[in-house]
């Protein structure tokens, strides 16, 4: 599982240093949007920066604390209108405090997802998978985070 995180990650950062004229005519009608996430239950804030990319901040609190900042690279899927895929690295840090899980570990995400934007209603609409690998004492490999994200956005 960890060479697959890595190549995945690999991959992420090939995908997020690419740039092509043809792809940054991105329908991005706002800058931030702010929300949450569902599974598990996050506050999450997604800033879009470079015309189709955006770094976004996740807040989760589930057996204890976890902040998780991720850098997404959007491309429009041809033909759908406001749907587009995203892909990117990121980094996290958690605090547990419970019975079986203790202490502060750091780690490496990386995610995959699909964003829904519409142009008459101010929300974005996202849904993802975000693998992460924690390092440390805790050391482990999940593939258990991502969901459902709704945000709404603001200028």
């Amino acid at each position: 599982m960890k060479k697959h995180l890595f190549i995945f990650i690999l991959v992420s950062f090939v995908v997020a240093s690419s740039e092509s004229k043809a792809q940054t005519k991105f329908f991005n009608p706002f800058g931030t949007a702010v929300g949450g996430r569902f599974y598990p239950g996050a506050l999450s804030i997604k800033q879009y920066v470079f015309n189709q990319n955006a770094f976004e901040l996740n807040g989760y609190y589930w057996n204890g604390g976890r902040v998780t900042l991720l850098y997404e690279v959007n491309r429009k899927i041809v033909g759908l209108k406001g749907l587009s895929w995203y892909v990117g690295p990121g980094v996290h840090i958690s605090f547990y405090d419970g019975k079986d899980l203790q202490g502060t570990l750091m780690g490496l995400d990386a995610v995959v997802g699909l964003d829904l934007k519409m142009k008459a209603i101010p929300f974005d609409f996202s849904l993802d998978w975000q693998p992460s690998y924690d390092f440390g004492g805790g050391a482990n490999f999940s593939g258990l985070w991502g969901g459902l994200g709704i945000r709404y956005f603001i200028k």
